[in-house]
């Protein structure tokens, strides 16, 4: 074989070897556990108990089993191996193309673990370990401040809490600097947070001291060293925590504040597989599950921003129409707009309705049903806050009886003396009140303006004089 042969050929072969394989090849051993299954599991945004399975295996009577796969979709992160009794597992890092051993010692989980082939799980087995050493720190604190008995002790042990915090974050940043680009690097840049530079901090007249500085400074630092583009990070703890903490912590619970921080970091993980599919889920199912009023705004947005622009891509066609059908249904009763018209007959009178046509100053829409439980307990408290302070204010009540015969929808304004309301009802099904008002519950209850636009939902007894005084401070102010 001439030179230029066995050149060629190296050159082919460092090629060839070069090449980063898809998937991983995991050989595990754990000589104390033999012909069982384990698993392969990860993390999926939230932490545990919540993770998923992506491989299994069979130790053989040796104690061997192997992971492998070619899947060029795979994604790094943090993964487990789970043993067969669904409780025993220990962590490591996997990231895309490792090829690696892993011994363990089943009776010294989640220490007793070495690797072959992995220096970055390594590195991570000593963060393991220094985690069991700072545990134990934070026990022993808590045990020094259930003994402590004066505000002198109290104040010690905060000092000796916040210097065992920076030996953490210390460790942490030491750590990722030493070895750049990997994985655990991008993980514990990922578990930053903000650090407010001591003050006293002062605005712009160089006097008045600045109450909302350290506010302000977390918020806008928050997201610095989480690395948007990486979707391995999906695959650890820590994307979840993040988010809820700063949309349900650090934005201020406005439509226009959640559309624009959604909108903003929606932008920034743009291009990603996992990070943005994720980071779309969680936003929409926070706007749809939230408490606080006018949230359903900010998921009528998301839909039709993103989900009918087609960008929830992993979505069936069915699931997809799923959130289509539902922002279709509240978009026309959100906060801020025209309040869609009702036409009923009146219970007492028989006499046509409208909500359009009760001149007031407030409207109170009132759906109930005389057969509902809940509405039995919360109608009468609505009418006491009615007649006790709401109606002086220029306040009158549209009611629709949702359910029942004539006979049970009077007996139940006679019972609780709702005399006073226009109660109205829909003896043959015609009306399009429930889907135009999303009433899929018992009582739904909505604030009008003089002008008839929304200005709250989802009422009760305890909140609507409330929202009534803010309306009127709000008025008063402009």
């Amino acid at each position: 074989m001439n030179r230029l042969t066995m050149v060629a050929l190296l050159l082919f072969g460092m090629a060839v070897n070069g090449v980063a394989r898809d998937g991983y090849h995991i050989t595990l051993k754990m000589p104390a556990v033999k012909d069982s299954l384990v698993y392969l599991v990860h993390y999926y945004g939230k932490p545990l108990p919540t993770i998923y399975k992506r491989d299994s295996a069979k130790l053989d009577k040796k104690g061997v089993a192997v992971f492998d796969s070619n899947d060029p979709d795979f994604i790094g992160g943090i993964y487990m191996v789970l043993l067969s009794d669904r409780k025993t597992y220990f962590e490591f890092l996997l990231d895309k193309g490792a090829d690696i051993t892993i011994t363990a010692d089943v009776n010294k989980l989640p220490q007793g673990v070495t690797f072959k082939n992995s220096p970055e799980n390594e590195h991570f087995q000593e963060y393991v370990n220094f985690l069991k050493d700072y545990s134990t720190k934070q026990q022993d604190l808590q045990k020094e401040y259930a003994a402590a008995r004066t505000a002198e002790d109290t104040i010690a042990l905060r000092k000796k809490s916040a210097a065992t915090s920076r030996e953490l974050t210390k460790y942490r940043r030491e750590q990722a600097d030493k070895y750049p680009g990997t994985l655990l690097s991008a993980i514990f840049h990922s578990l930053e947070v903000p650090i407010v530079p001591d003050g006293p901090h002062f605005l712009e007249d160089g006097k008045t001291r600045d109450t909302t500085f350290a506010y302000r400074y977390y918020k806008s630092h928050y997201w610095d060293s989480y690395n948007m583009k990486d979707d391995r990070l999906i695959h650890t703890p820590i994307f979840d925590a993040k988010l809820e903490e700063y949309f349900n912590k650090l934005v201020m619970p406005w439509p226009d504040s959640m559309i624009k921080e959604s909108t903003d970091l929606l932008a920034k993980t743009r291009g990603t597989k996992e990070t943005f599919k994720y980071a779309l889920w969680w936003l929409t199912r926070n706007a749809e599950n939230s408490k606080i009023m006018g949230m359903d705004e900010v998921f009528v947005y998301l839909v039709e921003n993103y989900y009918m622009k087609g960008d929830a891509t992993w979505l069936s066609s069915e699931d997809l129409s799923k959130y289509i059908d539902r922002a279709m249904k509240i978009a026309p009763n959100v906060i801020g707009n025209l309040a869609p018209e009702v036409r009923l007959p009146n219970l007492a009178t028989r006499k046509e309705e409208s909500i359009s046509g009760t001149k007031a100053k407030y409207t109170l829409v009132v759906y109930y049903a005389p057969t509902c439980g809940h509405c039995k307990d919360e109608i009468p408290k609505i009418d006491s806050v009615y007649r006790t302070s709401l109606k002086a204010k220029g306040m009158k009540i549209y009611a629709v009886s949702t359910e029942g015969d004539e006979a049970a929808a009077k007996d139940f304004v006679k019972r609780y003396k709702l005399e006073d309301w226009t109660t109205t009802w829909d003896p043959e099904h015609v009306g399009d009140w429930r889907s135009k008002y999303d009433v899929y519950s018992t009582p739904t209850i909505y604030l009008l303006d003089e002008k008839k636009i929304i200005r709250g939902k989802r009422l009760d007894h305890s909140n609507i004089a409330g929202l009534v005084e803010m309306l009127e401070k709000k008025e008063k102010n402009k």
